[in-house]
């Protein structure tokens, strides 16, 4: 049997193809969701609309079926925030800065958290550009945006990621030196 392979390329258009590719990419589509909405509650929602949107597509991606589903999760995940942001009153109000690394944090954020607090068009770009590892054009044509916006909302997250985790920039260099 020849199933979807680590870059979520499937067996065929049929369902069976279908089936395989959820089942051998659910959990790094659920990883992505979670990254974009927060909540694991969310990220399942989020995957099962993505996936249900793709069904009916499935003849025509289905060879290379994960950017397309990814850039429905990326979409959808924007699209939600815009509609419950006018419905949602906070119930608390969260800290501008976290602390550094080595720092008790009983009372900041880590980075998870403080990813929660990017736009929501940021949180996209950052998720697909340093967590899936998309290209700037790959994240581009997922969020349906041109280059320079996911350079100037990389930038402007990166930024504030570095306000809001003030040792990051330390804890990454440490990680990948």
């Amino acid at each position: 049997m020849s199933g979807p392979d680590a870059s979520g390329r499937s067996a065929g258009p049929g369902r069976a193809g279908f089936e395989e590719f959820v089942a051998a990419r659910r959990q790094a589509l659920l990883r992505t969701a979670y990254l974009l909405t927060g909540s694991h509650d969310d990220a399942e929602d989020l995957v099962q609309v993505a996936l249900v949107k793709a069904v009916p597509h499935w003849g025509r991606i289905a060879h290379h079926p994960e950017p397309y589903v990814r850039t429905i999760l990326a979409r959808e995940s924007v699209s939600r925030w815009r509609r419950r942001r006018w419905r949602e009153v906070p119930t608390e109000v969260l800290p501008d800065r976290v602390a550094p690394p080595g720092v008790d944090r009983s009372d900041g954020l880590d980075l998870r958290a403080a990813l929660a607090l990017l736009a929501p068009r940021q949180r996209a770009v950052v998720v697909l550009r340093y967590y899936e590892d998309l290209t700037e054009r790959q994240t581009a044509d997922a969020l349906g945006v041109s280059v320079g916006t996911v350079k100037s909302q990389a930038r402007d997250a990166l930024a504030r990621l570095r306000t809001l985790v003030p040792g990051l920039d330390d804890e990454t260099a440490t990680t990948r030196g």
